[in-house]
Protein backbone atom coordinates (compact mmCIF):
# COMPACT_ATOMS: atom_id res chain seq x y z
CA UNK A 1 0.00 0.00 0.00
CA UNK A 2 1.80 3.27 -1.26
CA UNK A 3 1.52 6.25 1.06
CA UNK A 4 -0.36 9.33 -0.60
CA UNK A 5 2.77 11.73 -0.23
CA UNK A 6 5.37 8.95 -1.88
CA UNK A 7 7.34 10.22 -4.75
CA UNK A 8 7.21 7.73 -8.16
CA UNK A 9 10.71 7.28 -7.50
CA UNK A 10 9.69 6.33 -3.53
CA UNK A 11 6.90 3.87 -5.01
CA UNK A 12 9.92 2.44 -7.24
CA UNK A 13 12.54 2.15 -4.53
CA UNK A 14 9.51 0.21 -2.38
CA UNK A 15 8.79 -2.28 -4.58
CA UNK A 16 12.59 -3.20 -5.47
CA UNK A 17 13.49 -3.38 -2.53
CA UNK A 18 10.63 -5.84 -1.51
CA UNK A 19 11.70 -7.80 -4.81
CA UNK A 20 15.15 -8.24 -3.62
CA UNK A 21 13.95 -9.36 -0.10
CA UNK A 22 12.11 -11.97 -1.54
CA UNK A 23 15.32 -12.89 -3.32
CA UNK A 24 17.43 -12.88 -0.45
CA UNK A 25 14.66 -14.73 1.36
CA UNK A 26 14.93 -17.78 -1.46
CA UNK A 27 18.45 -17.79 -1.41
CA UNK A 28 18.53 -18.43 2.44
CA UNK A 29 15.60 -21.03 1.91
CA UNK A 30 18.14 -23.05 -0.62
CA UNK A 31 21.12 -22.59 1.42
CA UNK A 32 19.67 -23.97 4.88
CA UNK A 33 18.15 -26.90 2.49
CA UNK A 34 21.32 -27.55 0.87
CA UNK A 35 23.54 -27.52 4.74
CA UNK A 36 21.06 -30.05 6.23
CA UNK A 37 21.77 -32.40 2.97
CA UNK A 38 25.40 -31.94 3.85
CA UNK A 39 24.70 -32.88 7.52
CA UNK A 40 22.69 -35.78 6.74
CA UNK A 41 25.02 -36.99 4.25
CA UNK A 42 28.19 -36.50 7.46
CA UNK A 43 25.65 -38.34 9.32
CA UNK A 44 24.90 -40.88 7.08
CA UNK A 45 21.33 -40.13 8.32
CA UNK A 46 18.73 -37.61 8.68
CA UNK A 47 16.73 -36.12 12.03
CA UNK A 48 15.76 -38.47 14.15
CA UNK A 49 16.55 -41.22 11.34
CA UNK A 50 17.66 -44.58 13.16
CA UNK A 51 19.93 -46.51 10.86
CA UNK A 52 23.28 -48.88 11.11
CA UNK A 53 25.38 -46.23 8.80
CA UNK A 54 24.54 -43.38 11.37
CA UNK A 55 27.96 -42.04 12.28
CA UNK A 56 26.33 -38.96 14.77
CA UNK A 57 24.34 -36.78 16.40
CA UNK A 58 22.80 -33.85 15.60
CA UNK A 59 22.90 -30.85 17.98
CA UNK A 60 20.54 -27.96 17.03
CA UNK A 61 21.59 -25.01 14.84
CA UNK A 62 23.55 -21.70 15.14
CA UNK A 63 23.09 -18.37 13.33
CA UNK A 64 25.52 -16.63 10.65
CA UNK A 65 25.65 -14.28 8.29
CA UNK A 66 26.33 -14.18 4.98
CA UNK A 67 27.41 -11.67 2.20
CA UNK A 68 26.29 -13.24 -1.12
CA UNK A 69 25.83 -11.51 -4.88
CA UNK A 70 21.83 -10.63 -3.71
CA UNK A 71 22.98 -9.05 -0.39
CA UNK A 72 23.29 -10.31 2.86
CA UNK A 73 21.48 -13.21 4.33
CA UNK A 74 21.12 -12.45 8.13
CA UNK A 75 20.59 -15.27 10.91
CA UNK A 76 21.19 -18.10 8.61
CA UNK A 77 20.36 -21.35 10.06
CA UNK A 78 23.14 -23.66 10.65
CA UNK A 79 23.52 -26.95 11.64
CA UNK A 80 25.46 -28.35 14.29
CA UNK A 81 26.24 -31.99 15.27
CA UNK A 82 27.73 -32.79 18.94
CA UNK A 83 31.16 -33.51 18.20
CA UNK A 84 31.55 -30.57 16.39
CA UNK A 85 32.73 -31.86 13.68
CA UNK A 86 30.46 -30.68 10.46
CA UNK A 87 32.37 -28.90 7.79
CA UNK A 88 30.26 -27.28 4.94
CA UNK A 89 31.97 -25.56 2.13
CA UNK A 90 29.19 -23.30 1.17
CA UNK A 91 30.43 -20.49 2.61
CA UNK A 92 33.50 -20.29 0.47
CA UNK A 93 32.29 -21.76 -2.68
CA UNK A 94 28.72 -20.29 -2.37
CA UNK A 95 29.81 -16.75 -4.32
CA UNK A 96 30.56 -19.20 -7.25
CA UNK A 97 27.31 -21.06 -7.23
CA UNK A 98 24.21 -18.64 -6.14
CA UNK A 99 23.28 -16.82 -9.66
CA UNK A 100 24.81 -19.87 -11.84
CA UNK A 101 24.61 -23.04 -10.26
CA UNK A 102 20.84 -22.07 -8.81
CA UNK A 103 19.66 -20.83 -12.24
CA UNK A 104 20.89 -23.90 -13.76
CA UNK A 105 19.31 -26.07 -11.46
CA UNK A 106 16.25 -24.18 -12.00
CA UNK A 107 16.84 -24.01 -15.98
CA UNK A 108 17.48 -27.71 -16.30
CA UNK A 109 14.66 -29.04 -14.61
CA UNK A 110 12.18 -26.76 -16.10
CA UNK A 111 13.69 -28.05 -19.75
CA UNK A 112 12.94 -31.43 -18.40
CA UNK A 113 16.73 -32.58 -17.29
CA UNK A 114 16.18 -35.83 -14.55
CA UNK A 115 16.82 -34.27 -10.93
CA UNK A 116 20.25 -37.37 -10.93
CA UNK A 117 21.46 -35.58 -14.07
CA UNK A 118 21.14 -31.93 -12.67
CA UNK A 119 23.02 -33.17 -9.61
CA UNK A 120 25.80 -34.33 -11.66
CA UNK A 121 25.82 -31.31 -14.15
CA UNK A 122 25.98 -28.75 -11.40
CA UNK A 123 28.65 -30.56 -9.46
CA UNK A 124 30.60 -30.37 -12.70
CA UNK A 125 30.32 -27.00 -12.94
CA UNK A 126 31.05 -25.44 -9.66
CA UNK A 127 32.10 -28.55 -7.81
CA UNK A 128 29.10 -27.68 -5.88
CA UNK A 129 27.71 -31.04 -4.54
CA UNK A 130 23.88 -31.22 -5.01
CA UNK A 131 22.06 -34.36 -4.11
CA UNK A 132 19.23 -34.72 -6.48
CA UNK A 133 17.08 -35.42 -3.85
CA UNK A 134 17.35 -31.06 -2.58
CA UNK A 135 17.34 -30.68 -6.29
CA UNK A 136 13.69 -32.66 -6.11
CA UNK A 137 12.94 -30.26 -2.86
CA UNK A 138 14.14 -27.25 -5.46
CA UNK A 139 11.85 -28.07 -7.97
CA UNK A 140 9.27 -28.68 -5.61
CA UNK A 141 9.33 -25.47 -3.88
CA UNK A 142 9.50 -23.84 -7.45
CA UNK A 143 6.37 -25.67 -8.96
CA UNK A 144 4.50 -24.77 -5.63
CA UNK A 145 5.57 -21.01 -5.93
CA UNK A 146 4.41 -20.74 -9.75
CA UNK A 147 1.34 -22.20 -9.13
CA UNK A 148 0.23 -20.02 -6.06
CA UNK A 149 1.46 -16.93 -8.41
CA UNK A 150 -1.04 -18.19 -10.93
CA UNK A 151 -3.84 -19.04 -8.55
CA UNK A 152 -3.34 -15.83 -6.44
CA UNK A 153 -6.32 -13.48 -5.60
CA UNK A 154 -6.42 -10.28 -7.71
CA UNK A 155 -7.22 -7.51 -5.11
CA UNK A 156 -6.97 -4.95 -7.42
CA UNK A 157 -9.12 -3.02 -10.31
CA UNK A 158 -8.59 -3.94 -14.03
CA UNK A 159 -9.89 -2.13 -16.80
CA UNK A 160 -7.78 -3.44 -19.83
CA UNK A 161 -7.87 -6.69 -19.82
CA UNK A 162 -5.39 -8.02 -23.21
CA UNK A 163 -6.02 -11.89 -24.68
CA UNK A 164 -3.67 -13.80 -26.70
CA UNK A 165 -2.34 -17.42 -26.92
CA UNK A 166 1.48 -18.42 -27.77
CA UNK A 167 2.35 -22.21 -28.66
CA UNK A 168 5.00 -24.65 -27.49
CA UNK A 169 5.83 -28.46 -28.27
CA UNK A 170 5.24 -30.50 -26.10
CA UNK A 171 5.68 -34.64 -26.04
CA UNK A 172 2.32 -36.48 -25.94
CA UNK A 173 2.22 -40.07 -25.95
CA UNK A 174 5.91 -40.01 -27.57
CA UNK A 175 4.70 -37.45 -30.44
CA UNK A 176 5.49 -33.85 -30.73
CA UNK A 177 2.03 -31.77 -30.22
CA UNK A 178 1.36 -28.46 -29.96
CA UNK A 179 0.42 -26.82 -26.70
CA UNK A 180 -1.38 -23.20 -26.65
CA UNK A 181 -0.72 -21.49 -23.53
CA UNK A 182 -3.83 -19.03 -23.05
CA UNK A 183 -2.19 -15.72 -21.13
CA UNK A 184 -4.35 -12.82 -19.66
CA UNK A 185 -2.48 -9.26 -19.25
CA UNK A 186 -4.46 -6.62 -16.93
CA UNK A 187 -3.46 -2.93 -16.44
CA UNK A 188 -4.26 -2.44 -13.03
CA UNK A 189 -5.84 0.92 -11.90
CA UNK A 190 -2.80 2.25 -10.76
CA UNK A 191 -1.54 1.87 -14.46
CA UNK A 192 0.88 -1.41 -13.83
CA UNK A 193 0.90 -4.24 -15.89
CA UNK A 194 0.27 -7.74 -14.69
CA UNK A 195 0.40 -11.23 -15.91
CA UNK A 196 -3.24 -12.38 -14.54
CA UNK A 197 -3.02 -16.20 -16.07
CA UNK A 198 -0.67 -18.75 -18.15
CA UNK A 199 -3.03 -21.28 -18.80
CA UNK A 200 -2.17 -24.62 -20.88
CA UNK A 201 -4.76 -25.76 -23.53
CA UNK A 202 -4.92 -28.66 -26.44
CA UNK A 203 -5.85 -25.63 -28.80
CA UNK A 204 -7.97 -21.94 -28.89
CA UNK A 205 -10.97 -23.13 -28.45
CA UNK A 206 -14.00 -21.16 -26.91
CA UNK A 207 -13.65 -23.78 -23.63
CA UNK A 208 -10.13 -22.56 -22.92
CA UNK A 209 -10.79 -19.30 -23.11
CA UNK A 210 -14.40 -19.85 -21.15
CA UNK A 211 -12.51 -21.45 -18.28
CA UNK A 212 -9.50 -18.94 -18.47
CA UNK A 213 -12.03 -15.89 -17.39
CA UNK A 214 -14.27 -18.05 -15.22
CA UNK A 215 -10.86 -19.00 -13.42
CA UNK A 216 -9.81 -14.82 -13.07
CA UNK A 217 -13.51 -13.98 -12.17
CA UNK A 218 -13.42 -16.47 -9.07
CA UNK A 219 -10.10 -14.95 -8.22
CA UNK A 220 -11.47 -11.60 -7.71
CA UNK A 221 -10.90 -9.88 -11.29
CA UNK A 222 -13.36 -6.92 -11.68
CA UNK A 223 -13.54 -3.16 -13.42
CA UNK A 224 -12.53 -4.53 -17.04
CA UNK A 225 -13.85 -1.82 -19.33
CA UNK A 226 -11.83 -3.63 -22.42
CA UNK A 227 -10.92 -6.56 -23.69
CA UNK A 228 -8.38 -6.17 -26.31
CA UNK A 229 -7.26 -9.54 -28.87
CA UNK A 230 -7.39 -10.51 -32.16
CA UNK A 231 -9.97 -11.13 -34.22
CA UNK A 232 -10.54 -14.83 -33.30
CA UNK A 233 -13.95 -16.14 -32.90
CA UNK A 234 -13.18 -18.74 -29.60
CA UNK A 235 -11.90 -15.53 -27.76
CA UNK A 236 -15.06 -13.05 -28.63
CA UNK A 237 -17.80 -15.15 -27.77
CA UNK A 238 -15.87 -16.18 -24.18
CA UNK A 239 -16.15 -12.69 -23.53
CA UNK A 240 -19.37 -12.66 -24.60
CA UNK A 241 -20.03 -15.17 -21.99
CA UNK A 242 -18.29 -14.11 -19.17
CA UNK A 243 -17.96 -10.54 -19.58
CA UNK A 244 -21.31 -9.73 -21.57
CA UNK A 245 -21.17 -5.42 -20.61
CA UNK A 246 -17.52 -5.00 -21.62
CA UNK A 247 -16.52 -3.34 -24.65
CA UNK A 248 -14.10 -5.69 -27.44
CA UNK A 249 -11.27 -4.03 -29.35
CA UNK A 250 -9.79 -5.67 -32.48
CA UNK A 251 -6.04 -5.76 -32.58
CA UNK A 252 -5.32 -3.42 -35.72
CA UNK A 253 -2.00 -4.92 -36.47
CA UNK A 254 -3.24 -7.90 -37.30
CA UNK A 255 -6.33 -6.10 -38.65
CA UNK A 256 -3.70 -4.40 -41.41
CA UNK A 257 -2.31 -7.40 -41.96
CA UNK A 258 -5.04 -9.21 -42.92
CA UNK A 259 -6.79 -6.70 -45.44
CA UNK A 260 -2.81 -6.29 -46.56
CA UNK A 261 -2.84 -10.18 -47.91
CA UNK A 262 -5.01 -8.75 -50.10
CA UNK A 263 -3.07 -6.15 -51.77
CA UNK A 264 -0.57 -7.06 -54.88
CA UNK A 265 3.10 -6.96 -53.40
CA UNK A 266 4.09 -3.86 -55.57
CA UNK A 267 1.45 -1.96 -54.45
CA UNK A 268 0.94 -2.98 -50.23
CA UNK A 269 4.04 -0.31 -49.24
CA UNK A 270 1.68 2.33 -50.41
CA UNK A 271 -1.45 1.14 -48.94
CA UNK A 272 -0.44 0.34 -45.97
CA UNK A 273 0.72 3.83 -44.99
CA UNK A 274 -1.95 4.79 -46.28
CA UNK A 275 -4.18 2.64 -43.90
CA UNK A 276 -1.88 3.26 -40.79
CA UNK A 277 -2.57 6.54 -40.72
CA UNK A 278 -6.65 5.45 -40.36
CA UNK A 279 -5.62 3.74 -36.73
CA UNK A 280 -3.84 6.94 -35.56
CA UNK A 281 -6.51 9.27 -35.59
CA UNK A 282 -7.23 10.35 -31.93
CA UNK A 283 -11.23 11.69 -33.13
CA UNK A 284 -13.87 8.49 -34.04
CA UNK A 285 -14.87 10.82 -37.00
CA UNK A 286 -11.71 11.37 -38.05
CA UNK A 287 -11.24 7.97 -38.19
CA UNK A 288 -14.12 6.94 -40.08
CA UNK A 289 -13.57 9.38 -43.18
CA UNK A 290 -10.18 8.53 -43.11
CA UNK A 291 -11.26 4.89 -44.02
CA UNK A 292 -13.91 6.54 -46.28
CA UNK A 293 -11.20 8.26 -47.94
CA UNK A 294 -8.92 4.52 -48.57
CA UNK A 295 -12.08 2.53 -49.65
CA UNK A 296 -12.40 5.24 -52.06
CA UNK A 297 -8.63 4.95 -53.34
CA UNK A 298 -8.68 1.25 -53.05
CA UNK A 299 -12.11 -0.32 -53.37
CA UNK A 300 -12.04 -0.83 -57.23
CA UNK A 301 -8.62 -2.00 -57.01
CA UNK A 302 -8.35 -4.14 -54.23
CA UNK A 303 -12.16 -5.49 -53.83
CA UNK A 304 -11.10 -8.17 -50.87
CA UNK A 305 -8.85 -5.70 -49.22
CA UNK A 306 -11.83 -2.86 -49.37
CA UNK A 307 -14.24 -5.51 -48.11
CA UNK A 308 -12.08 -6.49 -44.83
CA UNK A 309 -11.85 -3.43 -43.71
CA UNK A 310 -15.57 -2.28 -44.05
CA UNK A 311 -16.74 -5.39 -42.10
CA UNK A 312 -14.23 -5.56 -39.41
CA UNK A 313 -13.56 -1.18 -39.09
CA UNK A 314 -16.23 -0.78 -36.26
CA UNK A 315 -14.43 -3.80 -34.11
CA UNK A 316 -11.22 -1.98 -34.51
CA UNK A 317 -11.84 1.67 -33.60
CA UNK A 318 -13.22 0.76 -30.07
CA UNK A 319 -10.45 2.28 -28.13
CA UNK A 320 -11.20 5.89 -29.61
CA UNK A 321 -13.69 5.49 -26.47
CA UNK A 322 -10.90 5.58 -24.38
CA UNK A 323 -8.64 8.39 -23.40
CA UNK A 324 -6.41 9.88 -26.70
CA UNK A 325 -3.31 8.86 -24.15
CA UNK A 326 -3.84 5.44 -24.15
CA UNK A 327 -4.86 5.06 -27.59
CA UNK A 328 -1.44 3.28 -28.60
CA UNK A 329 -1.39 0.93 -26.14
CA UNK A 330 -5.00 0.04 -26.35
CA UNK A 331 -5.67 -0.70 -30.22
CA UNK A 332 -3.35 -3.78 -30.39
CA UNK A 333 -1.76 -6.93 -28.77
CA UNK A 334 1.98 -5.70 -29.32
CA UNK A 335 2.62 -5.47 -25.32
CA UNK A 336 1.90 -9.45 -25.21
CA UNK A 337 3.53 -10.15 -28.34
CA UNK A 338 6.60 -8.66 -26.76
CA UNK A 339 5.90 -10.99 -24.04
CA UNK A 340 6.10 -13.86 -26.03
CA UNK A 341 9.28 -13.28 -27.53
CA UNK A 342 10.93 -13.40 -24.72
CA UNK A 343 9.19 -16.71 -23.65
CA UNK A 344 10.09 -17.75 -27.07
CA UNK A 345 13.92 -16.85 -26.93
CA UNK A 346 13.78 -19.11 -23.54
CA UNK A 347 12.13 -21.85 -24.47
CA UNK A 348 13.25 -22.66 -27.89
CA UNK A 349 15.81 -23.83 -26.92
CA UNK A 350 14.31 -27.07 -25.59
CA UNK A 351 12.44 -27.63 -28.51
CA UNK A 352 9.97 -30.41 -27.72
CA UNK A 353 9.08 -29.94 -23.61
CA UNK A 354 9.02 -33.38 -21.69
CA UNK A 355 4.71 -32.52 -20.49
CA UNK A 356 2.75 -30.02 -19.94
CA UNK A 357 3.71 -29.28 -16.56
CA UNK A 358 7.40 -28.36 -17.68
CA UNK A 359 6.10 -26.28 -20.49
CA UNK A 360 4.18 -24.19 -18.68
CA UNK A 361 6.15 -24.20 -15.60
CA UNK A 362 9.44 -22.17 -17.91
CA UNK A 363 7.14 -20.13 -19.39
CA UNK A 364 5.45 -18.56 -16.45
CA UNK A 365 8.77 -18.75 -14.83
CA UNK A 366 10.11 -15.99 -17.90
CA UNK A 367 6.59 -14.54 -17.68
CA UNK A 368 7.00 -13.89 -13.24
CA UNK A 369 10.39 -12.69 -14.13
CA UNK A 370 9.20 -9.82 -16.74
CA UNK A 371 6.31 -9.05 -14.47
CA UNK A 372 8.47 -8.33 -11.74
CA UNK A 373 10.25 -5.64 -13.75
CA UNK A 374 7.26 -4.36 -14.67
CA UNK A 375 6.18 -3.66 -10.99
CA UNK A 376 9.04 -1.10 -11.26
CA UNK A 377 7.83 1.19 -14.50
CA UNK A 378 4.00 2.61 -14.80
CA UNK A 379 2.57 1.62 -18.05
CA UNK A 380 -0.42 3.95 -18.54
CA UNK A 381 -1.16 7.16 -16.70
CA UNK A 382 -5.01 6.42 -15.69
CA UNK A 383 -5.48 9.86 -14.23
CA UNK A 384 -7.28 10.37 -17.89
CA UNK A 385 -9.72 7.55 -17.27
CA UNK A 386 -10.16 8.12 -13.74
CA UNK A 387 -11.60 11.37 -15.16
CA UNK A 388 -13.54 10.26 -18.36
CA UNK A 389 -15.48 7.83 -15.36
CA UNK A 390 -16.36 11.05 -13.53
CA UNK A 391 -17.47 13.03 -16.65
CA UNK A 392 -18.89 10.80 -19.38
CA UNK A 393 -19.69 12.62 -22.38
Amino acid sequence: MTRPNMTRQDVETSVRQSLDDRIREGVKALLEQILEEEMTEQLGARPRERTDQRRGERNGHYQRDLITPVGKIEQLQVPRDREGQFLTEVFERYQRMTGNVEEAVLEMYLQGVSTRKVAAITEDLSHVSIGKDTVSRIAQRLDQELAAWRSRQLDLTYPYLYLDAVYLKVNWGGYGADLALLVALGVNDDGYREVLAVEGAGGERIEGYRNLLKGLLERGLRGVELVISDDHDSIKAAVGAELPRVAWQRCTVHFMRNILAHVPAEDKAVAASDLKVIFTAHRDETARRLAQDWLERYAKRFPKAAEGLKRGLDDSLTFLRFPSSHHRLLRSTNGLERLFEEVRRRTNVVRVFPGETSAVNLASAVMLRVAEDWATRKYMDMAPLHALRANPQ
